[in-house]
């Protein structure tokens, strides 16, 4: 345990240090009397950056949480936040909000609804009967929403197609406000945190979890509703992002965080800081042009998750 928590200790201090990078950082080099100040660069930096860096990190932190606890509900080292269709059916209820000329209020509405929504075809069509039956469901939802992306974005008009393109890449640039990803991030530590024990036990498996007195059918579905709830509001917050729900627990146990008290919070600082680097990187690479944060987040995820695989436990 005390290797736990000089692990934590670590990742807070690399998520401190991102975040300072992340508000120093842009195509306008501001500095620590900014803070303090009261012009141009005071505004920039706690009305521009400020919210911006918050939102990329909760949604980091969000997608790296529910990434660690779908594998453990689906015992599978390549489940992530969108394997079972959570983000399609938020992006297609978003898009079709965008369709319709609603405002970002309306389309973050709208991936929250289409994001439930899914959670509840794939809970209701499979239950919890067997991992492969849940997880199979998922993935030919997963599918069905992928079809009717391809489909709104062929009948979508010319001036509206540029933007829902970015927002499917990844886009952290559309000013919203950063209280519900630090709402929901810190109700899912809240919710999840007391689970820890047994999901310690879960992770060996149901027969061994139920002889030890764990509720596993009670425990599934509490897991997956919160992974749901942890996705939806990151997909309605950035729209799609991958691999941090991915990668963020495989290097977390590479690190000796097996332990569920540590890798549930470490997940969530590991992640957050993984995408606010990814969409520092966005904002001035080729600045004052911005890039899609999940573009540069997958560019990141593909080289970080072979090496992972590579690496002998």
């Amino acid at each position: 345990m005390k290797s736990g928590k000089k692990l934590l200790l670590a990742l807070t201090l690399v998520a401190a240090a991102s975040m300072t990078l992340a508000l120093m950082s842009g195509s306008v080099k501001i500095g620590w009397q900014a803070i303090a100040g009261s012009g141009l660069d005071h505004e920039l930096l706690l009305h521009l950056r400020l919210p911006r860096a918050v939102n990329a990190f909760t949604t980091g932190a969000l997608l790296a949480l529910a990434g660690t606890l779908m594998q453990v509900l689906l015992r599978n080292p390549l489940a992530d936040p969108y394997v079972l269709g959570i983000s399609g059916g938020a992006a297609v209820a978003a898009l079709c909000a965008m369709l319709l000329g609603l405002e970002s209020t309306g389309t973050s509405i709208g991936a929250f609804l289409g994001a439930m929504l899914s959670m509840l075809l794939v809970f209701g069509l499979s239950g919890f009967e067997r991992y492969s039956r849940l997880l199979l469901t998922g993935i030919v939802i997963a599918s069905g929403w992928g079809a009717l992306i391809t489909l709104i974005l062929a009948v979508a008009p010319e001036g509206e197609l540029r933007g829902m393109l970015f927002w499917l890449m990844g886009n952290l640039d559309n000013s919203s406000p950063p209280y519900p990803g630090l709402i929901a991030l810190i109700l899912g530590l809240m919710l999840s945190l007391p689970l820890s024990r047994d999901l310690n036990i879960l992770a060996r498996g149901n027969l061994v979890a139920s002889s030890l007195g764990v509720p596993v059918n009670r425990l599934q579905f509490s897991i997956y509703l919160i992974c749901a709830l942890l996705t939806s509001v990151a997909v309605m917050t950035a729209g799609s992002i991958g691999f941090v729900g991915l990668i963020v627990p495989h290097g977390l146990r590479r690190l000796g965080g097996h332990d569920h008290r540590i890798l549930l919070p470490g997940a969530a600082l590991l992640g957050g800081s993984l995408l606010l680097l990814a969409d520092t990187l966005a904002r001035t690479v080729v600045a004052p042009q911005q890039l899609p944060a999940g573009a540069i987040m997958a560019l990141i995820g593909v080289p970080l998750f072979l090496y992972l695989l590579r690496r002998k436990p």
